[in-house]
């Protein structure tokens, strides 16, 4: 089963496609899509949308795990990441994936155990966790393997919770 990992940008979009494995997460594949700040923002986002696309028909992922998007102080910069979701979202349910979004604090704490870790520890994390002989870079590329290793470490607890509340829950 292959997770990608999503941390929205419209000027730097990371990505991570993860395989989950009995031994642990594998990376195959670690990047940081870009598009030019000099062009309009509408062939930005189609662009976003193409590279979003082949990396989906490429790998075939099962999943698709997006960093939330929360209050941020810029306000430019919360949109162009919402549009930047949005495409990604969108291009993943088409595909017939399922669909997360985790904040960056629960990101944290499922790859670093603790939700106020810093960017360098959450690096450091997912070198170790992936076995990388060094950290991936750039830190979008970093942030969107922390986030596939979130969604493979939390997916079976949720699916697992959903299961005992159809089986058990109230009626």
């Amino acid at each position: 089963m292959f997770v990608l990992g999503v941390d929205p940008g419209v000027s730097r979009c990371g990505y991570a496609v993860l395989e989950a494995r009995p031994r642990g997460a594998r990376a195959v594949a670690i990047g940081v899509l870009t598009t030019a700040p000099s062009d309009p923002l509408p062939v930005r986002l189609a662009e976003l949308q193409i590279e979003l696309r082949s990396l989906l028909a490429d790998f075939q992922p099962s999943a698709v795990a997006l960093e939330r998007v929360l209050f941020q102080q810029n306000v430019r910069t919360a949109i162009s990441v919402g549009q930047a979701s949005g495409i990604a979202m969108a291009e993943a349910a088409a595909c017939g994936c399922d669909v997360a979004q985790y904040s960056p604090n629960e990101v944290k704490e499922a790859v670093a155990g603790y939700g106020g870790a810093t960017k360098e520890q959450v690096q450091d994390m997912v070198q170790t966790l992936l076995g990388l002989a060094e950290r991936p870079r750039p830190a979008d590329a970093a942030d969107a393997a922390a986030i596939a290793l979130c969604h493979l470490a939390v997916a079976p607890v949720h699916a697992a919770a959903e299961r005992a509340t159809t089986i058990g829950g109230p009626s």
